[in-house]
């Protein structure tokens, strides 16, 4: 029988686990920008993916998603045993490390929507000032005052 509520628990466990071995005990400098953002565990907890997101050294700088892959990939042991150590469940899943895409996802649509909003506040603009082609109304019926 698959516990779902205990499959989120420990994939929650897992990447708060994880998050602070990358950040405190393991040192490699390729995982000085890696950020742990979620953590998926199969229903029979053998199995965990944990997804990550890298930042750039400053804001103009393209990230090392290569460097952050291999620094991860190498510190997958680790990373299993202080899993094992935190969680303390009969089998300690394997990790596999996938590149989280939400943010980029993220940063895209919003510039799609600042995007539509300039061009809603351009139509705005031409429509203030805008008269008909013709008369106001053309099918409009003048009407006499016996009527």
């Amino acid at each position: 029988m698959v516990d779902q509520a205990r499959a989120r628990r420990l994939a929650k466990r897992i990447s708060s686990i994880v998050a602070t071995a990358i950040e405190y005990e393991v040192k490699d400098p390729r995982l000085r920008f890696v950020t742990v953002t979620d953590a998926k565990v199969t229903g029979d907890l053998r199995e965990a993916t944990v997804y990550y997101t890298v930042m750039g050294e400053t804001l103009d700088a393209e990230p090392d998603y290569d460097g952050a892959a291999a620094g991860l990939e190498k510190a997958k042991g680790v990373l299993r045993s202080k899993v094992g150590a935190g969680t303390g469940v009969k089998f300690t899943p394997t990790l596999a490390f996938v590149l989280d895409t939400v943010p980029d996802a993220a940063r895209q649509m919003e510039e799609l929507l600042a995007r539509a909003r300039a061009a809603d506040d351009e139509v705005a603009k031409v429509a203030a000032t805008a008269r008909p082609a013709g008369d106001a109304d053309p099918y409009k019926i003048e009407r006499d005052a016996d009527e």
